[in-house]
């Protein structure tokens, strides 16, 4: 099969490489690589990432956690490198499942799908009621549980409607949401290393006796380290739009690799800020000082600067629950398309009007919504339902980069604009050993005095969903069904002719 583009009119060869992969245009292609890498940047969210974890990570780590960052950041290179390769040759909306799905077949483009739709739709409900406090804190509103509620299903009815407006609203409201993550990682970052500096940079070489009982700080370390993986993707969303970009193959590569390298650096920043602000790290570990960014920011800006600074966080969160809502719809569409889930012909209906499918946006508005309304009466629900949604990504990461490697054993040769050649074989391999040790580390079980399904939640969750998964697949055989392309990454082998007589 021819894999390149043409070099005529890009939309024109756009639509000509997309019916080559099996599939017309529907979508509108009218993201450049800014917006692109802006819907990328916003999901990965510095500002939310660092400003619901950071408290955890110092107080299980103390300062030296920092060194987490650029440690994940490179393991996840490793990821970003594997997908760039696979979204090259294989742009179409869906990402995850379209690249699992034509690596390694139907099965298990099926399988990895069913991980990483729930895992999706579960970080949609639980980015959205990340935002309740800090609305509240807006507003001066108390942050009661109905409040949070009601808060984080606003936050996805905003994002449901820019999204069902389709590709072009889209794209201005990530541009709006990456100048919100950069005023409130970037601005407020240097102005605390700059202006608030209260620690000696020696904070970031010691532990301030933040260790594990008998376990010495590599345990605590590994547990500070969470924050990191729990940042460090959102990538992937840039390939989920693959069928609304121009000049996909070339254009996703660089945007997935700007994500992280940006919000790696971006990431790296705020840390470092925060953690020199901090009046006193000892306070923190010891659990004196419950909320260290909200010590800081009381510390370091008058009520009207820390009003903005709440103002530009909110809008982080709603960019972020956008992004991901994002993602999660053309995963939906996608799999409607193909026929491999239920509803699959409401799925892949697309208004004319605006190229978007409303039936995927109002189920990433639904499931969210009840995920979230399902938490009222279990305060420790949405913790566990986090838990399984990192983890969940992360599992449906890996199963890219293995079917990758497999593929890469069966002859696959990596055909689109982006390839790393020789490089392509070991990357892999550490992507893929990367990700099982990033797997391992969340699901690692850290409360020995909870009852053993909290304690081991992240796995009995995951086993749980995966289980489910299997039991459809062998009842129904969802995956069997359409006839879209599958498993054509490998060439298939030359027929042998009979020998003579």
């Amino acid at each position: 099969m021819d894999v390149h583009p043409g070099h005529g009119d890009a939309s024109d060869d756009d639509v000509r490489y997309l019916e080559r992969l099996g599939y017309k245009q529907q979508l509108s292609r009218v993201m450049g690589i800014w917006p692109n890498f802006a819907l990328g940047f916003t999901y990965l969210s510095p500002v939310v990432g660092i400003y619901t974890l950071y408290a955890y990570s110092l107080a299980t780590g103390g300062g030296a956690m920092f060194w987490a960052v650029p440690i994940v950041i490179a393991g996840q290179l490793m990821v970003v490198l594997v997908f760039a390769e696979v979204v090259s040759q294989f742009p179409i909306a869906g990402g995850i499942y379209q690249w699992a799905r034509r690596l390694n077949g139907r099965g298990y483009g099926w399988f990895t799908a069913w991980m990483y739709t729930w895992a999706l739709l579960v970080t949609v409900a639980a980015v959205a009621y990340g935002a309740g406090p800090y609305v509240a804190d807006l507003f001066g509103a108390n942050s009661t549980k109905w409040f949070t509620i009601g808060t984080a299903i606003v936050l996805i009815a905003i994002a449901s409607v820019i999204n069902l407006f389709g590709a072009k609203l889209l794209s201005k409201a990530a541009l709006i949401g990456l100048v919100a993550e950069i005023i409130g990682a970037v601005v407020i970052g240097l102005y605390l290393l700059i202006f608030k500096h209260r620690e000696a940079w020696s904070v970031l070489v010691h532990h301030q006796g933040a260790t594990t009982g008998g376990g010495g700080y590599l345990g605590a370390f590994l547990a500070a380290g969470l924050m990191a993986i729990w940042i460090f993707y959102g990538f992937e969303a840039c390939g989920d739009v693959a069928e609304e970009v121009k000049n996909p193959s070339r254009r996703i590569p660089r945007a997935m690799l700007m994500t992280l390298g940006v919000g790696g650096a971006v990431s790296a920043l705020l840390v470092l800020a925060l953690t020199l602000s901090v009046p006193s790290i000892t306070d923190v570990t010891s659990g004196k000082d419950a909320d260290p960014v909200n010590t800081v920011f009381t510390a370091s800006f008058g009520n009207a600067a820390h009003k903005l600074a709440l103002l530009v966080i909110v809008l982080a969160f709603i960019s972020c629950t956008l992004a991901i809502q994002a993602a999660s719809a053309r995963l939906l569409f996608s799999q409607g398309r193909d026929g491999v889930l239920p509803g699959s012909s409401y799925l892949r209906r697309v208004s004319p009007r605006f190229h978007m499918s409303p039936w995927s946006v109002a189920v990433a508005f639904v499931v969210p919504s009840a995920i979230i309304l399902a938490t009222y009466n279990s305060p420790t629900a949405l913790t566990k339902i986090i838990d399984f949604a990192t983890v969940g990504i992360y599992i449906g990461f890996q199963l890219v980069v293995l079917a990758a490697l497999i593929a890469r054993t069966r002859g696959w040769n990596p055909a689109g604009a982006f390839t790393l050649g020789g490089w392509g074989l070991p990357v892999n391999i550490i992507a893929l050993a990367y990700g099982v040790g990033a797997i391992v580390n969340l699901s690692w079980p850290r409360t020995p005095g909870a009852a053993w399904y909290d304690n081991y939640i992240v796995i009995v969750s995951a086993l749980a969903v995966a289980m489910a998964g299997v039991i459809y697949m062998v009842l129904l055989r969802p995956h069997e069904k359409g006839d879209a392309p599958a498993g054509d990454a490998v060439p298939a082998a030359p027929a042998v002719a009979p020998a003579s007589s």
